[in-house]
């Protein structure tokens, strides 16, 4: 007997996938479009003459790698998000992993309380987050240096934001403190869905807890590892708001905090003085996209295959 094919599956996924189009497809292929085309001195994408619109091509993605007036900002932005980037993997997921492996302890106590205070910072707004930090490292009234001016270390004292080598180290210090709790949840979850029998088969053959962590538990919270790396990536290249928030769109000493999200803040709204321009913003908002999808397929194809293999 031939199956009805299942309509009531369309009814129910019609809604989400018809309000995902409208808000996140459409609007995705739309940039795509616009960064197609060319920008009168009017900020319209249209020919001053005609007023028709000029489709370039891809000139504009030319100009945004090798014009001077872009390439140098968007290199710039594109080589800091990828040391942000770095800065979260190497910081935030070993301290993450560090703590949901602290928190697994079955004989620790008070461990929903850690969890909870640990977490707390994820859940507040990144604006605020942005504007206690920008007191507590005030030049005027902040905390650092009272703290070392009481064991007579003042001198040791530097503004850590207004300094172009230490500026973007500090905002992502800043990220990684409020969004560790993110990977300590995921890891902690991950430990906690490995099997106590092979655990307790690891601890009558004498494995020691280091070892029991690394031969075993670490391999089997590889795809949670994975998948921390590759949210992170997609998270970082998505920033915006701490860089704003802390040291407005100007983006540091020298553009030193400059990052994608704000390269196309900038681009699209214009910045000191200067006309926006959204076809160039577009392109940089595509050229964002793309570099997130390199990213995320070469994590799909590349590394999820090979922790695959490595499991079975």
């Amino acid at each position: 007997m031939k199956k009805k094919f299942p309509f009531h599956i369309i009814v129910f996924l019609f809604p989400a996938c018809f309000i995902y189009s409208i808000f996140m497809i459409y609007p995705l292929i739309d940039t795509m479009r616009v960064s197609l085309y060319t920008q009168n001195l009017l900020g319209e994408n249209m020919d001053d003459s005609s007023g028709i619109r000029v489709f370039i091509g891809l000139r504009n993605y030319y100009d945004l790698f090798f014009n001077d007036t872009w390439s140098w900002h968007f290199w710039n932005a594109l080589k800091n998000n990828l040391y942000f980037f770095l800065l979260h993997v190497s910081i935030q997921t070993p301290i993450g992993l560090l703590i949901a492996a602290f928190l697994s302890n079955k004989e620790l106590k008070l461990k929903n309380t850690y969890r909870t205070l640990i977490f707390l910072p994820a859940m507040m707004s990144i604006v605020i987050v942005g504007y206690i930090f920008n007191l507590i490292l005030s030049n005027l009234w902040g905390i650092p240096q009272t703290i070392l001016g009481v064991v007579g270390l003042e001198h040791l004292y530097q503004p850590w934001l207004g300094l172009k080598g230490s500026a973007l180290i500090t905002v992502s210090l800043i990220s990684i403190w409020q969004f560790v709790g993110i990977p300590m949840m995921l890891f902690y979850a991950a430990l906690l869905n490995i099997p106590e029998e092979i655990l307790d088969a690891a601890k009558v053959d004498g494995s020691s807890g280091l070892n029991t962590f690394w031969k075993i538990k670490f391999p089997l919270i590889l795809p949670t590892v994975g998948l921390m790396c590759v949210l992170t990536y997609v998270g970082n290249f998505n920033a915006f708001d701490l860089i704003y928030a802390i040291k407005n769109i100007y983006a540091g000493p020298e553009f030193s905090t400059d990052l994608m999200g704000t390269f196309f803040y900038r681009t699209f709204f214009g910045y000191q003085h200067q006309l926006g321009n959204p076809t160039m913003g577009a392109t940089v908002a595509s050229t964002t996209f793309g570099i997130i999808l390199v990213g995320v397929i070469i994590y799909l194809f590349a590394f999820q295959k090979r922790i695959t293999r490595y499991q079975y």
